[in-house]
């Protein structure tokens, strides 16, 4: 296997920002504390923004020399110990970007943060809040009277609300992308490096982080997909400026994760990442979302090491010349065709972007209504499907981009039609056709336990792994509810196969009511009501419970109210919050003596600036896509490794242990103190707490059926009444966040300990089992036995013998020894002479990813320093040495002498 290269972590991630009258001063850090790095920011200019970035690597050391050096020199008196002239603005955790309306430039910062998921270490946040400052001095200040309209408009994006970042991994990317590029031979990366070089990328030159020989570590980023990107705009005035980890890429959607485990079933958290695009490019449709969903075995945290798997499906709005016009306030406003476009122009921009990016083939849901008393949505399925034969009639017949259409509506009101049936067909045939994507070689449960479908299975083998080519498009008129339950049903039926690739289940098929496919449907539930608030101002009216008809009545109301708030919404506040995204993204830039944003009629021309020139350019109309992208089919061109794509990283030559690419201490954190719950994520849902009856007596499996019954509680499909399970826990979208990270009262982490002892979850919390002889019954039966009643609510001791018990004790004593470390044996991994931990195989079949770990030998030293650092949390400090009495001498002197 070829050697891989590390994703660089971003090394500013805490940032300081400090105030004199004539500039700012904005210092970043590492989360160690290691490494500064400082922007200065003129306050003397009242329009222009003037940044300067001296590209020096700062210690700790030299940033308290240097803050103390300008506090000194601004103090409006020389010697004058009273005030300072040096003031500490804010705390932040990342620039969000730079905006300017009709006065001076504002700087918006994110000031909280929350952790939301983990892929293979590399930490998934959500912005909590965000601070706009204003730049200019006071004494500069040129106030304009349509200042603090523009800043509440641009305000109305409330960047609190589902907008995530991360400081190591690309959001705006696939997994397969990402994993792909980590994949890329050693021998190109060192001829990368040196082009790299010679070439632009001179802001590293300074660093002498490529050396010449030496054992190193490659380290490697790319540029984001900036159709998902919604700051963008914001960081465009600095990003030919300033280092590269100043800028930090957000998008918006939803990012969620839970964990399917027992004692049988690793850990396996699945992550549902949904970015939405920020349409300002001919080609782009009105909402447009991809969703991933990751399924990963989180018993090892590496991206070369670890099994991932991961599935995509986009939803997007026709891509036609189409508007509703709400303003006549009808519930259904109808539908127009803006322009004729007989040659599909706009379309075929679209499908060549799509190609692209995911390769072919490209598959079109479309769920909207065909058959209708007056022509509404039927208008749309027209104009799509003579796009596609038009299209169609020039793409290779292997690659031509497949049309299914399926009117959900009409199958919805029939009684003798199940719509969910028919969408797992066509999901069938979907997966089937594009694959998934998994970084490791099959497992051997496709030979011990074979299944024909796994044979029909499409997508790309390469000696890694598989590859996924081509994505399902689906849409509805706006692409929420119908849409939402199609791809729920088809991520559904991908899970499956995921499983099955990894081993974990014995055919590739997952059924209704098993506590898996629980979480999986909350999961994507949260997923569309995020989806629906942020595009229609409502949550989701339609459920999967809803096509399975079995929801509530009580539902039938609730799904009322929100028709209205999603009428009411598109009725009064969608023009708002247009005119707010557009001045977010940059669509509209706010320019004395022209037009003011309210007061445009329309803003198509924001969109489509190319209809005011006269001979506006075109391309072919018949060969409509980008010739590089046809010739790499089916695989997407973006992941094929030349010379275009090669010139979108950034390659560089690292110190194996430099901070930058070590995604270990960057999860562990081994220099701070940090609470074991929030490292491992472990308020995220869970089957085990939130799904899995506590009185499970004989399959605790997540996969296994528990069908409800009239009462609405959940019991095993083999048992009588009598064994009833207990009601289902409180689903995900019900659950409270976890705590931020900034300000995390003693009550609330009080609350959530005693949630979690409670619930008596396996996976977070385990009895110890101290086994003694077989004879000793007792102390047996109050170590093991107990436990058991308290997670399975059975009682081992009803109805055994003594030699059944004395059998089933020798049992676990023999499960407890048999992983345990052969000290004579050369095969198990130690500890080599650089550090560095290394995992040595324990399964037979070499491609299985169990893997055994010696701990490391601890000095004597390190372990005094951790005793200590225990003692200091439980309120005993350590009397300082002479080496801290000096540097706490030292920081007063330069502090305040």
């Amino acid at each position: 296997m070829p050697s891989a290269a590390a994703p660089i972590i971003s090394s500013v991630q805490k940032l300081v920002l400090y105030e004199t009258r004539a500039r700012y001063f904005l210092v970043g850090s590492n989360h160690a504390e290691t490494k500064y790095r400082v922007l200065k920011i003129d306050r003397t200019e009242p329009k222009d923004l003037v940044i300067i970035d001296d590209r020096h690597v700062y210690t700790q050391q030299e940033v308290r020399e240097l803050l103390g050096r300008l506090d000194l020199g601004n103090r409006t008196k020389m010697g004058q110990k009273g005030s300072s002239g040096l003031f500490r603005a804010v705390s932040a955790f990342g620039v969000v970007g730079f905006v300017r309306f009709l006065e001076g430039y504002y700087i918006v910062l994110i000031t909280k943060r929350r952790k939301m998921a983990d892929i293979g270490g590399h930490a998934i946040y959500k912005i909590e809040d965000t601070n706009m400052i204003y730049i200019p001095n006071d004494s500069v200040r040129i106030t304009h009277p349509d200042e603090a309209r523009y800043l509440r408009i641009f305000q109305n994006v409330d960047l609190s609300s589902n907008f995530y970042f991360s400081y190591s991994y690309d959001l705006s990317h696939s997994l397969q992308y990402n994993l792909t590029v980590l994949r890329m031979p050693l021998e190109m990366l060192k001829s990368e490096t040196t082009q790299t070089r010679q070439e632009s990328f001179d802001i590293f030159e300074d660093e002498g982080l490529i050396t010449q020989g030496g054992s190193g570590v490659f380290g490697i980023c790319g540029e984001p997909y900036m159709k998902y990107v919604w700051n963008g705009e914001l960081l465009d005035i600095i990003k030919n400026t300033v280092h590269r980890d100043w800028l930090l890429y957000i998008i918006h959607g939803f990012c969620g994760q839970s964990k399917s485990n027992n004692e049988n079933v690793p850990i396996l958290p699945l992550a549902t990442s949904s970015p939405l695009s920020a349409p300002c490019l001919l080609g782009d449709v009105a909402n447009e979302v991809e969703t991933e969903q990751i399924l990963c075995d989180a018993s090892v945290m590496s991206f070369t090491a670890g099994s991932y798997s991961s599935y995509v499906q986009v939803r997007g709005s026709v891509p036609l010349y189409w508007s509703q016009d709400i303003s006549t306030m009808m519930p259904k406003p109808p539908i127009t065709l803006d322009q004729a476009d007989p040659f599909a122009h706009v379309a075929a921009l679209h499908f060549d972007q799509m190609l692209q990016r995911f390769g072919s083939p490209i598959i079109i849901l479309n769920l909207v209504k065909e058959r209708e008393k007056r022509k509404h949505e039927r208008i749309l399925s027209e104009e799509l499907v003579a796009a596609v034969t038009y299209l169609n009639q020039f793409l290779p017949p292997e690659h031509i981009i497949v049309y299914i259409p399926w009117d959900m509506a009409k199958y919805t009101k029939s009684k003798l039609c199940n719509v969910l049936d028919r969408l797992n067909v066509i999901a069938e045939s979907v997966v089937k056709k594009t694959g998934f994507f998994v970084n490791r070689p099959d497992s051997y449960c496709s030979i011990l336990r074979p299944d024909e479908k796994w044979n029909e299975l499409g997508g790309c083998v390469i000696p890694t792994g598989r590859l996924q080519t081509g994505v399902l498009r689906t849409n509805c008129v706006d692409c929420l509810d119908r849409t939402n339950t199609a791809q729920f049903m088809v991520g559904k039926c991908a899970l499956a196969y995921q499983l099955y690739s990894l081993g974990l289940i014995d055919k590739p098929n997952l059924q209704f009511d098993t506590d898996a496919v629980r979480l999986f449907e909350e999961l994507y539930e949260d997923h569309g009501d995020t989806l629906s608030l942020q595009y229609g101002g409502s949550q989701l009216v339609h459920r999967v419970k809803t096509y399975r008809k079995i929801a509530p009545w009580t539902q039938h109301s609730k799904d009322i109210m929100q028709t209205l708030s999603r009428y009411y919404s598109n009725a009064f506040s969608d023009a708002d919050r247009q005119d707010s995204i557009n001045l977010f993204l940059g669509v509209f830039h706010p320019t004395e003596g022209k037009p003011h944003l309210w007061e445009l009629p329309t803003d198509f021309y924001l969109h489509h600036k190319n209809t005011m020139r006269l001979l506006p350019t075109r391309r072919s109309y018949t060969y409509w896509w980008t010739p590089e992208v046809i010739k790499h089919l089916p695989l997407p061109y973006d992941e094929v490794i030349c010379a275009a794509n090669l010139k979108k990283l950034i390659v560089k030559k690292f110190h194996k242990y430099e901070e930058e690419i070590d995604i270990h201490n960057e999860f562990f954190r081994p220099y701070e103190l940090s609470s074991f719950d929030d490292t491992f994520c472990l308020a995220m849902t869970s089957s085990a707490r939130d799904f899995m009856p506590k009185t499970v007596g004989i399959d605790p499996s997540p996969f296994t059926v528990r069908k409800p019954d009239e009462t609405g509680k959940s019991v095993l499909g083999n048992k009588s009444n009598r064994e009833e399970a207990v009601l289902q826990r409180k689903t995900a979208a019900s659950a409270p966040p976890p705590p931020s990270e900034e300000a995390v009262s003693s009550s609330s982490e009080d609350d959530s300990g005693t949630d979690r002892e409670e619930e008596g979850s396996v996976s977070q919390r385990s009895t110890p089992v101290k086994m003694t002889d077989a004879g000793d019954g007792a102390k047996v039966t109050e170590n093991v036995v107990q436990p058991m009643k308290e997670v399975y609510g059975i009682n081992l001791s009803d109805g055994l013998s003594e030699e059944d018990f004395s059998i089933y004790s020798r049992f676990v004593q023999l499960g407890q020894s048999q992983h345990k470390q052969d000290k004579s044996s050369q095969q198990l991994c130690s500890r080599c002479s650089d550090g560095v931990i290394k995992l040595a195989p324990i399964s037979a079949f070499t491609q299985d990813n169990i893997y055994e770990v010696q701990p490391p030998r601890v000095d004597k030293k390190s372990t005094e320093i951790f005793q200590a650092h225990i003692q200091a949390s439980q309120g005993i400090m350590q009397p300082p040495g002479k080496e801290d009495t000096a540097v706490y001498r030292e920081y007063i002197r330069n502090r305040y002498l």
